[in-house]
């Protein structure tokens, strides 16, 4: 099965949902991620689909001219006092699009008020044939894999699944055992990308790599090859945001540089998994007392 790839929003967050889609296709990728529900962060741009008739048919014909997918849409937050019905007109685009899936993450201490809302949120999407998947984020509410899967299980939702993104997955220290033991039809799909190997031990500089300056696949120390053989065969989304990078080189190329980075790393890590695995065939079939050989 060829690899899938996705351009997430955050990746290249300057450029509307129209535009994002032509460098997406430009450079590659089989889908793309978008983010049409506005949070407010500091400088965040306003692709509020479901609000912008103009901009959601401006989307509708990038996606129709390149034949780009829509593969998720972003962010369906839970936090204390949230309606999820609010979500609804995100929902509703992304099926009109041809979206998948939502992600969501939990941002309240009060498990009880995120457990059911995150189920209402599920059956709000299931209307949509979209499913909720729950991302663990370093400085969040639930930030560790085990958190998250708690949450799945109680708010037990037949169109949930978790989002493992490789920075978070090494920042929160989750260890790769612990993804034996989900639910294969859980993992819908995966954020890639890489990171210093050394973690912060501040919420700020946490932030910082996560949002401002995360690094292209095996530029940074985590072992992403080790969690992504963990991991069912589903499509791989590109969550690199870098600022000074995009500055430097504009958001095509950098996209352009983040997927290709990616395919490069991948290659090189299966001619390693197919080497270790031919070596250890040919030193099985060895006679007793030979040497093992390094083909």
């Amino acid at each position: 099965m060829t690899q899938q790839y996705s351009l997430a929003h955050l990746t290249v967050l300057g450029c509307a949902p129209p535009e994002m889609t032509y460098i997406a296709a430009r450079a590659g990728y089989d889908f793309v991620s978008f983010r049409p529900i506005f949070f407010g962060l500091p400088g965040e741009p306003n692709y509020a689909l479901g609000e912008n008739k103009e901009l959601l048919r401006q989307t509708k014909t990038a996606l129709a001219d390149t034949g780009m997918k829509l593969l998720d849409i972003e962010l369906a937050r839970i936090f204390d006092g949230v309606d999820p019905k609010k979500y609804l007109p995100a929902l509703e685009v992304a099926a009109e699009l041809g979206g998948r899936h939502v992600l969501s993450s939990i941002w309240t201490e009060d498990r009880s008020f995120a457990i059911e809302r995150f189920a209402e949120l599920c059956e709000l999407a299931k209307s949509f044939g979209l499913t909720v998947d729950l991302e663990f984020v370093t400085w969040a509410s639930v930030s560790t894999l085990r958190g998250a899967l708690d949450i799945l299980r109680d708010a037990n939702s037949d169109n949930c699944g978790v989002l493992v993104d490789t920075l978070h997955f090494n920042r929160s220290r989750v260890g790769l055992e612990e993804l034996e033991a989900v639910p294969r039809e859980w993992f819908h799909f995966a954020h890639l990308c890489d990171g210093p190997a050394e973690i912060p031990d501040t919420k700020e500089a946490l932030i910082h790599t996560g949002r401002d300056e995360r690094l292209y696949a095996g530029e940074g120390g985590i072992d992403i090859a080790a969690i992504l053989k963990r991991l069912p065969a589903i499509p791989y989304s590109i969550e690199l945001p870098h600022l000074a990078r995009v500055k430097e080189l504009g958001y095509a190329e950098h996209a352009w540089r983040c997927l290709q980075s990616a395919k490069n790393y991948l290659a090189v890590h299966q001619q390693k998994s197919e080497y270790q695995v031919a070596s250890g065939v040919f030193n099985s079939l060895l006679p007793s007392g030979h040497s093992p050989v390094a083909l």
